[in-house]
Protein backbone atom coordinates (compact mmCIF):
# COMPACT_ATOMS: atom_id res chain seq x y z
CA UNK A 1 0.00 0.00 0.00
CA UNK A 2 1.32 3.29 -1.15
CA UNK A 3 0.64 6.67 -0.08
CA UNK A 4 1.13 9.70 -2.00
CA UNK A 5 1.45 13.81 -0.71
CA UNK A 6 1.24 16.69 -3.06
CA UNK A 7 1.99 19.88 -1.76
CA UNK A 8 1.02 23.04 -3.90
CA UNK A 9 2.89 26.10 -3.25
CA UNK A 10 3.49 29.27 -5.15
CA UNK A 11 6.91 28.28 -6.20
CA UNK A 12 7.12 24.81 -6.00
CA UNK A 13 4.90 21.74 -6.31
CA UNK A 14 6.40 18.57 -4.71
CA UNK A 15 4.77 15.27 -4.79
CA UNK A 16 6.10 12.45 -3.16
CA UNK A 17 5.26 8.50 -2.34
CA UNK A 18 5.68 6.11 0.81
CA UNK A 19 5.37 2.99 1.90
CA UNK A 20 3.42 1.41 4.81
CA UNK A 21 6.29 2.35 6.94
CA UNK A 22 6.90 5.38 5.78
CA UNK A 23 10.03 5.35 3.53
CA UNK A 24 10.23 7.57 0.85
CA UNK A 25 9.76 6.14 -2.25
CA UNK A 26 9.43 8.89 -4.89
CA UNK A 27 10.08 12.90 -4.62
CA UNK A 28 8.97 15.23 -6.91
CA UNK A 29 9.72 18.96 -6.51
CA UNK A 30 8.62 20.62 -9.89
CA UNK A 31 8.45 24.28 -10.39
CA UNK A 32 4.57 25.48 -10.48
CA UNK A 33 5.22 28.74 -12.16
CA UNK A 34 2.09 30.02 -11.89
CA UNK A 35 0.30 26.64 -13.32
CA UNK A 36 0.01 24.32 -10.35
CA UNK A 37 -1.98 21.98 -12.62
CA UNK A 38 0.68 21.44 -14.96
CA UNK A 39 3.14 21.21 -12.38
CA UNK A 40 0.78 18.54 -11.25
CA UNK A 41 0.19 16.65 -14.55
CA UNK A 42 4.25 16.98 -14.48
CA UNK A 43 4.95 14.76 -11.95
CA UNK A 44 2.27 12.57 -12.53
CA UNK A 45 3.31 12.28 -16.20
CA UNK A 46 6.75 10.95 -14.52
CA UNK A 47 5.06 8.83 -12.26
CA UNK A 48 2.29 7.04 -14.03
CA UNK A 49 4.79 4.60 -16.34
CA UNK A 50 6.15 3.41 -12.38
CA UNK A 51 2.77 2.89 -10.45
CA UNK A 52 -1.16 1.70 -11.13
CA UNK A 53 -3.83 3.89 -10.10
CA UNK A 54 -4.68 0.65 -7.45
CA UNK A 55 -1.14 0.77 -5.88
CA UNK A 56 -1.94 4.45 -4.09
CA UNK A 57 -4.28 3.62 -0.83
CA UNK A 58 -4.62 7.85 0.00
CA UNK A 59 -3.86 11.27 -1.07
CA UNK A 60 -2.88 14.26 1.06
CA UNK A 61 -2.93 17.95 -0.32
CA UNK A 62 -1.35 20.91 1.46
CA UNK A 63 0.07 24.25 0.43
CA UNK A 64 -1.55 27.20 -0.53
CA UNK A 65 -2.86 25.26 -3.57
CA UNK A 66 -4.29 22.50 -1.71
CA UNK A 67 -7.92 22.60 -2.04
CA UNK A 68 -6.79 22.51 -6.11
CA UNK A 69 -5.05 19.74 -5.81
CA UNK A 70 -7.66 17.74 -3.86
CA UNK A 71 -10.21 18.73 -6.13
CA UNK A 72 -8.55 17.62 -9.70
CA UNK A 73 -7.08 14.95 -7.54
CA UNK A 74 -9.39 13.34 -5.41
CA UNK A 75 -7.62 14.24 -2.49
CA UNK A 76 -9.25 12.09 1.23
CA UNK A 77 -7.42 14.73 2.82
CA UNK A 78 -6.62 18.30 2.61
CA UNK A 79 -4.29 19.99 5.80
CA UNK A 80 -2.65 23.78 6.11
CA UNK A 81 0.73 23.28 5.73
CA UNK A 82 1.22 23.98 9.85
CA UNK A 83 0.51 20.56 10.32
CA UNK A 84 1.66 18.82 7.74
CA UNK A 85 5.36 20.32 8.40
CA UNK A 86 4.76 19.51 11.86
CA UNK A 87 3.88 16.19 11.33
CA UNK A 88 6.52 15.21 9.05
CA UNK A 89 9.02 16.59 11.74
CA UNK A 90 7.95 14.41 14.15
CA UNK A 91 7.95 11.37 12.00
CA UNK A 92 11.78 11.95 11.98
CA UNK A 93 11.93 12.96 15.47
CA UNK A 94 10.04 12.91 18.34
CA UNK A 95 12.30 15.40 20.09
CA UNK A 96 11.80 18.45 17.84
CA UNK A 97 10.60 21.45 19.64
CA UNK A 98 11.32 24.41 16.47
CA UNK A 99 10.55 24.35 12.99
CA UNK A 100 11.73 26.67 11.11
CA UNK A 101 9.76 27.10 7.54
CA UNK A 102 11.08 29.35 4.55
CA UNK A 103 9.41 28.20 1.54
CA UNK A 104 9.28 30.89 -2.12
CA UNK A 105 6.88 33.45 -0.94
CA UNK A 106 6.15 32.93 2.78
CA UNK A 107 7.85 31.80 6.41
CA UNK A 108 6.72 30.40 8.97
CA UNK A 109 7.79 28.67 12.96
CA UNK A 110 5.93 26.19 14.88
CA UNK A 111 6.77 25.84 18.23
CA UNK A 112 6.19 21.96 19.59
CA UNK A 113 5.71 20.23 22.81
CA UNK A 114 5.25 16.96 23.59
CA UNK A 115 4.01 16.37 20.06
CA UNK A 116 1.58 18.34 19.20
CA UNK A 117 1.66 22.03 17.71
CA UNK A 118 1.97 24.48 20.50
CA UNK A 119 2.22 27.62 18.70
CA UNK A 120 2.83 29.17 15.38
CA UNK A 121 3.24 32.10 13.13
CA UNK A 122 3.63 32.84 9.69
CA UNK A 123 4.38 35.44 7.51
CA UNK A 124 2.86 36.10 4.02
CA UNK A 125 3.38 39.81 3.19
CA UNK A 126 7.20 40.68 3.25
CA UNK A 127 8.98 38.81 0.92
CA UNK A 128 12.62 39.49 2.27
CA UNK A 129 14.38 36.32 2.70
CA UNK A 130 11.52 33.79 1.27
CA UNK A 131 13.00 31.90 -1.84
CA UNK A 132 12.04 33.74 -4.91
CA UNK A 133 13.94 36.98 -3.38
CA UNK A 134 17.00 35.12 -2.31
CA UNK A 135 16.37 33.71 -6.17
CA UNK A 136 16.13 36.93 -7.69
CA UNK A 137 19.17 38.64 -5.80
CA UNK A 138 21.24 35.35 -7.17
CA UNK A 139 20.09 36.57 -10.89
CA UNK A 140 21.21 39.77 -10.17
CA UNK A 141 24.86 38.99 -8.83
CA UNK A 142 25.14 36.65 -11.69
CA UNK A 143 25.51 33.55 -9.44
CA UNK A 144 23.70 30.29 -9.20
CA UNK A 145 21.28 30.08 -6.54
CA UNK A 146 22.58 26.65 -5.37
CA UNK A 147 26.30 28.35 -4.93
CA UNK A 148 24.83 31.35 -2.91
CA UNK A 149 25.28 29.89 0.59
CA UNK A 150 28.77 28.69 -0.52
CA UNK A 151 29.26 32.09 -1.01
CA UNK A 152 28.55 33.42 2.61
CA UNK A 153 31.13 30.86 3.98
CA UNK A 154 33.72 32.33 1.95
CA UNK A 155 33.15 35.94 3.66
CA UNK A 156 35.93 37.71 6.16
CA UNK A 157 33.63 40.31 6.84
CA UNK A 158 29.85 40.69 6.06
CA UNK A 159 28.60 43.84 5.73
CA UNK A 160 25.31 44.81 7.46
CA UNK A 161 22.18 45.00 4.93
CA UNK A 162 18.94 46.21 5.82
CA UNK A 163 16.75 43.32 6.07
CA UNK A 164 13.12 44.68 7.33
CA UNK A 165 12.34 44.93 4.11
CA UNK A 166 12.54 43.22 0.11
CA UNK A 167 13.01 46.79 -1.18
CA UNK A 168 15.43 48.02 1.07
CA UNK A 169 17.60 44.93 1.24
CA UNK A 170 17.86 45.27 -2.50
CA UNK A 171 18.96 48.88 -2.40
CA UNK A 172 21.19 48.28 -0.04
CA UNK A 173 22.48 45.61 -1.68
CA UNK A 174 23.41 47.61 -4.68
CA UNK A 175 25.16 50.31 -2.83
CA UNK A 176 27.50 47.68 -1.12
CA UNK A 177 27.87 46.43 -4.26
CA UNK A 178 29.00 49.93 -5.22
CA UNK A 179 31.14 51.16 -2.85
CA UNK A 180 33.24 48.00 -3.78
CA UNK A 181 32.38 44.98 -1.42
CA UNK A 182 33.02 41.39 -2.43
CA UNK A 183 29.69 39.45 -3.28
CA UNK A 184 30.69 36.67 -0.34
CA UNK A 185 30.73 39.56 2.29
CA UNK A 186 27.57 41.07 0.39
CA UNK A 187 25.73 37.78 0.88
CA UNK A 188 26.65 37.08 4.14
CA UNK A 189 25.71 40.26 5.24
CA UNK A 190 22.70 39.43 3.62
CA UNK A 191 22.04 36.26 5.09
CA UNK A 192 22.61 37.52 8.57
CA UNK A 193 20.19 40.28 7.80
CA UNK A 194 17.46 37.94 6.56
CA UNK A 195 17.89 35.92 9.70
CA UNK A 196 17.63 38.56 11.84
CA UNK A 197 14.27 39.46 9.92
CA UNK A 198 12.73 36.39 10.94
CA UNK A 199 13.33 36.48 14.34
CA UNK A 200 12.38 40.05 14.43
CA UNK A 201 8.82 39.78 12.83
CA UNK A 202 8.14 35.69 12.13
CA UNK A 203 9.19 34.63 15.18
CA UNK A 204 8.74 37.72 17.30
CA UNK A 205 8.06 36.76 21.44
CA UNK A 206 8.29 33.03 20.78
CA UNK A 207 10.71 31.02 22.70
CA UNK A 208 12.73 28.94 20.30
CA UNK A 209 14.45 25.85 21.91
CA UNK A 210 16.36 22.92 20.44
CA UNK A 211 16.04 20.41 18.49
CA UNK A 212 15.61 23.19 15.49
CA UNK A 213 14.38 22.07 12.57
CA UNK A 214 15.24 24.33 9.02
CA UNK A 215 12.62 22.96 6.15
CA UNK A 216 11.75 24.64 3.05
CA UNK A 217 13.49 24.80 -0.27
CA UNK A 218 15.37 27.74 1.36
CA UNK A 219 17.04 25.31 3.53
CA UNK A 220 19.46 24.34 0.88
CA UNK A 221 20.98 28.07 1.64
CA UNK A 222 23.84 27.17 3.76
CA UNK A 223 24.38 30.46 4.49
CA UNK A 224 21.07 30.69 5.88
CA UNK A 225 21.47 28.06 8.38
CA UNK A 226 25.14 29.21 9.82
CA UNK A 227 23.46 32.91 10.20
CA UNK A 228 20.93 30.88 12.33
CA UNK A 229 23.15 28.65 13.99
CA UNK A 230 25.12 32.23 14.87
CA UNK A 231 22.58 34.41 15.81
CA UNK A 232 20.78 32.09 18.26
CA UNK A 233 24.02 30.10 19.53
CA UNK A 234 22.25 26.87 18.57
CA UNK A 235 22.79 24.20 16.58
CA UNK A 236 20.17 23.56 13.41
CA UNK A 237 19.07 20.89 11.83
CA UNK A 238 18.23 20.17 8.20
CA UNK A 239 16.26 17.03 7.31
CA UNK A 240 17.58 15.03 4.31
CA UNK A 241 13.88 15.95 2.41
CA UNK A 242 13.80 19.07 3.79
CA UNK A 243 12.60 20.66 0.33
CA UNK A 244 9.15 18.25 0.58
CA UNK A 245 8.82 17.97 4.29
CA UNK A 246 5.11 19.09 3.76
CA UNK A 247 4.40 16.68 1.11
CA UNK A 248 5.93 13.87 3.21
CA UNK A 249 3.61 15.29 5.95
CA UNK A 250 0.38 15.11 3.75
CA UNK A 251 1.04 11.46 2.77
CA UNK A 252 1.84 10.11 6.46
CA UNK A 253 -1.85 12.67 7.36
CA UNK A 254 -3.56 10.70 4.10
CA UNK A 255 -2.86 6.95 5.82
CA UNK A 256 -3.91 8.12 9.05
CA UNK A 257 -6.99 9.38 7.95
CA UNK A 258 -7.26 5.86 5.56
CA UNK A 259 -7.06 3.52 9.05
CA UNK A 260 -9.74 5.70 10.36
CA UNK A 261 -12.28 5.54 8.01
CA UNK A 262 -11.01 2.22 5.60
CA UNK A 263 -12.81 4.28 3.10
CA UNK A 264 -11.37 3.55 -0.20
CA UNK A 265 -9.66 6.06 -1.99
CA UNK A 266 -11.26 9.33 -3.72
CA UNK A 267 -8.07 9.20 -5.85
CA UNK A 268 -8.51 10.02 -9.51
CA UNK A 269 -6.37 8.06 -10.99
CA UNK A 270 -2.49 9.16 -13.09
CA UNK A 271 -4.67 9.66 -16.00
CA UNK A 272 -4.90 13.59 -14.67
CA UNK A 273 -1.61 13.81 -16.72
CA UNK A 274 -3.44 14.28 -19.84
CA UNK A 275 -6.66 15.61 -18.98
CA UNK A 276 -7.46 19.69 -20.45
CA UNK A 277 -7.61 22.65 -18.06
CA UNK A 278 -7.54 26.16 -18.81
CA UNK A 279 -6.49 29.10 -16.80
CA UNK A 280 -6.96 32.60 -16.36
CA UNK A 281 -5.25 35.53 -14.23
CA UNK A 282 -6.98 38.43 -12.81
CA UNK A 283 -5.97 41.07 -10.17
CA UNK A 284 -7.37 40.83 -6.67
CA UNK A 285 -8.32 44.26 -5.37
CA UNK A 286 -8.74 43.08 -1.88
CA UNK A 287 -5.94 44.66 -0.26
CA UNK A 288 -2.90 46.45 -0.69
CA UNK A 289 -1.31 43.81 -2.03
CA UNK A 290 -3.13 43.53 -5.23
CA UNK A 291 -2.07 39.99 -5.94
CA UNK A 292 -2.35 38.06 -8.88
CA UNK A 293 -5.04 35.24 -8.80
CA UNK A 294 -5.31 32.32 -11.17
CA UNK A 295 -8.60 30.78 -12.00
CA UNK A 296 -8.64 27.49 -13.09
CA UNK A 297 -11.20 25.66 -15.19
CA UNK A 298 -12.17 21.49 -16.13
CA UNK A 299 -13.93 21.11 -19.67
CA UNK A 300 -17.77 21.53 -16.94
CA UNK A 301 -16.34 23.59 -13.97
CA UNK A 302 -14.44 26.07 -12.59
CA UNK A 303 -12.18 23.72 -10.33
CA UNK A 304 -9.95 26.86 -8.07
CA UNK A 305 -8.49 29.74 -7.59
CA UNK A 306 -4.66 30.10 -6.56
CA UNK A 307 -2.39 32.52 -6.15
CA UNK A 308 -3.56 35.06 -3.25
CA UNK A 309 -1.28 35.48 -0.28
CA UNK A 310 -4.14 34.87 2.09
CA UNK A 311 -6.98 32.17 2.05
CA UNK A 312 -9.88 34.77 0.74
CA UNK A 313 -9.55 32.75 -2.58
CA UNK A 314 -8.81 29.31 -1.45
CA UNK A 315 -12.09 29.62 0.48
CA UNK A 316 -14.01 29.53 -2.11
CA UNK A 317 -13.06 26.21 -2.91
CA UNK A 318 -15.29 23.22 -0.87
CA UNK A 319 -13.19 20.25 0.78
Amino acid sequence: MYYMGVDVGSVSTDIVIVDENMNLLESLYLRTKGRPISAIQEGFKLLKNKYKDTDISAVGTTGSGRQIAASIIGADIIKNEITSHAVAALNLDKDVKTIIEIGGQDSKIILLQNGIVLDFAMNTVCAAGTGSFLDRQAERLDIPIEQFGEYALKSTSPVRIAGRCAVFAESDMIHKQQLGYSNSDIIKGLCNALVRNYLTNVAKGKDIKSKIFFQGGVAANIGMKTAFEEILNKEVVIPQNFKVMGAIGAAILAKEALQKSNKITNFNGFNLANASFTSKSFECGGCPNRCEVVKISGTKKTMGFFGGRCEKWNKTISA
